[in-house]
């Protein structure tokens, strides 16, 4: 370096904006999730909208008790994410795991760190995102075993749901239900679809299902709500952005109730 140079400070200081970016969406993941973040890149990030993110740890195989071991994380990565600042909306990015931990437990552990924040969940956007659509008879399709199912099968019917058909993959590591291929994803969503069904939920914020949603749609001539596809609509829509996503299917033409 030139010990001649002179160093300067500028004259005054510069003028700062409230936020970098208008409108701030938190997500916490699973250390072993492949697909959230591409998918929140591709369907919310914008100029006006940035996504933050904070991974927890997570152990496989997907069971019941696996998924319920990150509640106790749940409130240290909410306030990991823009420590001190606050944030539009905090989605926390696994949908079994929201349905045996429950949405209100959900909630309450992320407010501990980001108080009043509006909390999303992947089961609790499907149930908005099929209202929406006028569904009450549905088919589902996740990836999980009978056991991990069953919880999110009376979730559903709980909230006042019919259930046509539930079909079940079978698969136990997240990272194997993120290398399901958009081809097999259509395939299994025309099989799992019953006749009678207002529309097809399929399940897991690991599954690629958002990337080929209109796709199914086409294939089913039904209405389809993914995981990523729900938490992505409901972000979008409490960051006051209603725009028609229509590429990306039928729900993302659609608003959302008390956003």
């Amino acid at each position: 370096m030139d010990k001649t140079l002179t160093l300067a400070l500028a004259s005054r200081h510069p003028r700062l904006d409230d936020r970098p970016l208008e409108k701030r969406v938190g997500l916490i993941i699973l250390a072993t999730d492949h697909t959230t973040e591409p998918d929140f890149r591709r369907m919310v990030a914008s100029e006006r909208i940035g996504v933050y993110v904070a991974r927890i740890h997570y152990a496989n195989p997907v069971t019941p008790e696996n998924l319920r071991a990150m509640q106790p994380q749940l409130t240290t990565a909410a306030g990991l994410i823009l420590p001190d600042e606050e944030l539009d909306v905090v989605m926390y990015s696994c949908t079994s795991a929201s349905v045996v931990i429950g949405d209100d437990q959900v909630t309450a552990a992320i407010r501990a760190a980001k108080p009043s924040v509006p909390v999303v969940t992947p089961a609790a956007a499907a149930v908005e995102g099929l209202r929406a659509l006028g569904a009450s008879s549905i088919s589902v399709l996740t990836p999980y075993t009978l056991e991990t199912s069953r919880p999110m099968a009376d979730y559903f019917t709980d909230r006042g749901f019919s259930i046509d058909r539930f079909t079940c993959l079978g698969l136990t590591d997240d990272r194997d239900m993120a290398r399901i291929g958009h081809d097999e994803l259509v395939a299994f969503a025309r099989e799992a679809t019953a006749p009678s069904s207002d529309a097809l939920f399929i399940s897991c914020t690991a599954v690629r299902a958002a990337s080929v949603a209109a796709r199914i749609e086409d294939a089913i001539g039904k209405p389809v709500v993914t995981s990523n596809l729900a938490t992505a609509w409901a972000c979008l829509r409490l960051c006051g952005d209603d725009k028609h996503r229509s590429q990306l299917g039928q729900l993302m033409t659609l608003p959302m109730a008390g956003a």
